[in-house]
């Protein structure tokens, strides 16, 4: 099949988009996919694992608006009338689109030109922006995607919580596509650090226990935190915070090819989320599948669904959102190595058997065998 996938990022930061692009480019289907690479880092068309990246870039009306809630809208538009541009010499089978802020161009586009529309919910855009806006444009996020699914062939989302959601405003065919990571490593092997090494490499993000876990850090002995992430939301925050403190080490900005090996050569890693956030109850994390693929256990929050599933895995420990309450598990592992190696060889069992990405393309290229019928 000849796909047209349409992302609000440039591609290249998205992990998840590039895994599934690839999976059905190397199965035999061809791929393009139009993004919006608002800072204009990266070419305007270039081919990468056989996947045609085709970027829009914020020029005109679109560059002078100082808002995505404004933008949004005239980047529904150029991805669709770039779509038409694209499908009138290569003809699209179908059209994919990742997350709510692309979902109106695919539904026009569908329209227009009769192919198959799949919709990729990676997040649930209503609770991802709560807090961040108003309250009547969240409103306005879950009424226009309630409205919009309706045009969809089938969906694929993230976590069975977010499929519970989506089978309570629509009847369409839904298929989970977590994002788990390959399988890189054979066999378990515990960690062998002279210090207690604690890794993140992620968002730094208001109510992710920033920078709450730095200090927490900066106050035990022979234990070490490494730190790395996106320039954006705290990032520059928290590397000021963290100057001058001798065991916390800030890398910055760490390739996506680097994430493992670090992840692997740390004792445990962590995605402690404040758990009245409606957008964290519900979500699964990248650390928790890096984690588990590394053999690493993870310290997540009770109350998530990311803390159900450490429970019923083993694989980690679940905390109160508080200080005392991660400095007692911080201190419960690096106390008790025999348990950290017993909760990383559970984690490391559960990737092997279930939580890795070759399970999950299946699942993706199952979703794509049940629309081309």
């Amino acid at each position: 099949m000849n796909i047209l996938m349409i992302l609000s990022n440039p591609l290249l930061v998205d992990p998840r988009v590039h895994k599934e692009a690839k999976t059905l480019v190397d199965t035999g289907h061809h791929v393009t996919v139009i993004v919006w690479d608002r800072k204009h880092l990266y070419k305007t068309e270039e081919t990468i694992d056989g996947i045609r990246i085709v970027r829009i870039h914020n020029k005109g009306l679109l560059k002078l608006l100082r808002s995505d809630l404004f933008r949004n809208p005239l980047w529904w538009r150029r991805a669709y009338k770039k779509g038409i541009e694209l499908h009138n010499s290569t003809p699209f089978d179908v059209v994919h689109c990742h997350d709510l802020d692309t979902l109106q161009a695919g539904v026009w586009f569908k329209k227009k030109i009769g192919c198959k529309l799949i919709y990729d919910a990676h997040e649930l855009w209503g609770h991802l922006i709560e807090g961040n806006v108003p309250g009547f444009v969240v409103k306005k996020a879950f009424s226009m995607e309630k409205k919009l699914v309706q045009d969809a062939d089938h969906i694929i989302t993230v976590s069975p919580p977010f499929k519970t959601y989506f089978s309570s405003i629509c009847e369409k065919p839904i298929t989970l596509v977590m994002n788990c990571k390959d399988l890189i490593y054979k066999q378990y092997q515990p960690p062998s650090n002279k210090e207690f090494t604690i890794i993140y490499i992620g968002g730094m993000k208001n109510r992710r226990f920033f920078p709450e876990i730095i200090d927490i850090i900066s106050s035990m002995d022979n234990t070490r935190l490494i730190l790395g992430g996106k320039k954006e939301d705290l990032y520059q925050q928290m590397k000021e915070h963290a100057e001058g403190i001798s065991n916390i080490e800030f890398k910055g900005t760490i390739p996506t090819s680097d994430i493992l090996p670090l992840t692997k050569h740390a004792d445990v890693t962590f995605i402690i989320v404040d758990p009245t956030s409606k957008h964290y109850q519900q979500t699964l994390f990248n650390k928790q599948f890096e984690a588990m693929v590394c053999g690493r256990p993870i310290i997540t929050t009770k109350g998530t669904y990311a803390g159900i599933m450490t429970e019923e895995l083993h694989c980690g420990l679940t905390v109160d959102y508080d200080v005392s309450s991660v400095k007692k598990a911080i201190k419960q592992l690096q106390d008790n190595p025999e348990l950290c190696k017993e909760l990383g060889r559970k984690a490391f069992e559960a990737a092997q058997n279930r939580y890795n990405w070759k399970a999950e393309q299946q699942n993706l290229l199952g979703v794509y065998k049940e629309i081309a019928i």
